[in-house]
């Protein structure tokens, strides 16, 4: 009897023990939420860009046959002029950002297709008419990027290599024939200069920003020969001078891969 009693007790204290540790409050700490990843602007992105392009280039008569002198003296072909075009351009951009801190450091390489395509003419004392044509047909840059963050706004400015399919001609009509060309010349070619710029660009996702951006390009003077044709009268061939530049203005969509 004194046995079955003893291990009544026992099995009574154990259970009352197994109840009061039910009733201790847990060791367990709170579950986490997971930790958002901090935002940066480190990465590969691609992306899309469109806007306009703007023109107010200057075209100058060069030459040192008598003729020419002539008639830039007597105001048949212009000394300069200018001319102004506003156009379409349009295209896509990739690059590479790295962020140190606040600061972002980076490359991008941008093609674009525009519509700039712009005569204009000059009608001289005699009505000889001079008629010049500057057109681009697509616009590229290669270019190094500085910027400061501010979380996910970027100020950045821009500079580098630029680039585009550019065509100058001149033509001079004559006086005394209506319709008659008595001198023309034409430059077709992928001219190389540089460009400098800056923007802003807000990131509204981690992978996903927009942007605004201006770009000033110079791709150079370049020198046309304009000749003199066989139905024009005697004299030399004179060169026209004309200036590439231009303003851009545009915005852009960009995709960043991730980096986490």
């Amino acid at each position: 009897m004194i046995r079955t009693g003893l291990l009544a007790s026992l099995a009574i204290a154990g259970l009352s023990g197994a109840a009061f540790a039910a009733d201790l409050p847990s060791r367990k700490g709170p579950v986490l939420a997971p930790i958002a990843p901090i935002f940066t602007w480190t990465g590969f992105y691609v992306g899309v860009h469109a806007g306009a392009v703007f023109t107010d280039n200057n075209i100058q008569t060069e030459g040192t046959a008598a003729n020419t002198i002539a008639n830039v003296a007597f105001s048949r072909r212009p000394p300069s002029l200018s001319v102004s075009d506003t156009g379409f351009i349009g295209g896509a951009q990739v690059g590479y950002n790295y962020q140190i801190g606040q600061i972002v450091l980076g490359a991008e390489a941008d093609f674009s297709y525009t519509d700039l395509k712009k005569r204009e003419s000059f009608i001289g004392t005699t009505n000889a008419t001079s008629s010049f044509r500057q057109e681009m047909e697509y616009f590229g840059t290669v270019r190094l990027r500085a910027g400061y963050a501010f979380d996910r706004l970027l100020v950045f400015a821009t500079g580098g290599l630029a680039y585009g399919d550019v065509k100058n001609s001149a033509t001079f009509f004559s006086a005394a024939v209506p319709g008659q060309v008595d001198y023309v010349g034409s430059r077709d070619n992928v001219e190389i200069g540089w460009t400098v710029g800056g923007g802003l660009e807000y990131a509204f996702t981690n992978n996903l920003s927009v942007k605004a951006e201006y770009l000033y390009y110079d791709l150079g003077k370049r020198k046309v020969p304009v000749n003199l044709q066989p139905v024009g009268p005697a004299g030399g061939s004179y060169v026209s001078r004309f200036e590439n530049t231009g303003h851009i203005v545009r915005a852009g969509l960009n995709y960043r891969f991730s980096t986490f």
